[in-house]
């Protein structure tokens, strides 16, 4: 019988959908609506430098390449199901095409917040 890897995508997805169903509205709710209004919110909150200092911890770090990169796997795994629903029946190709951009941009993200520097 041969192994599967679809458990560890399954796993990704299931991990990235908490993470967006939790975190995507407070995100858009502070970025997009709080702090460019500025209710209840200090208008320097969300300054450069602020923002600048988050993603030099080592702390903003692992929490960005957590977001950016489960919120991607999510992503494209529930793009690549969708091509099934709509009738494509993709194969290995789209496989390798969705979570190789996953991969490929999660090492971005990775690589872009180390060269950030600490």
């Amino acid at each position: 019988m041969r192994r599967s890897n679809e458990p560890i995508f399954w796993s990704l997805f299931g991990v990235g959908g908490v993470l967006s169903a939790l975190l995507g509205p407070i995100l858009i709710l502070i970025t997009g609506i709080i702090a460019p209004t500025g209710i209840g919110m200090p208008p320097q909150a969300m300054s450069y430098q602020r923002m600048l200092a988050f993603a030099q911890s080592w702390y903003g770090k692992v929490v960005l390449l957590a977001v950016i990169s489960l919120f991607l796997w999510h992503a494209v795994h529930r793009i690549y199901h969708s091509l099934h629903d709509l009738g494509i029946h993709a194969g290995t190709g789209a496989a390798v095409l969705c979570y190789g951009f996953a991969l490929v941009a999660t090492l971005a993200a990775g690589c872009l917040l180390f060269v950030i520097g600490f």
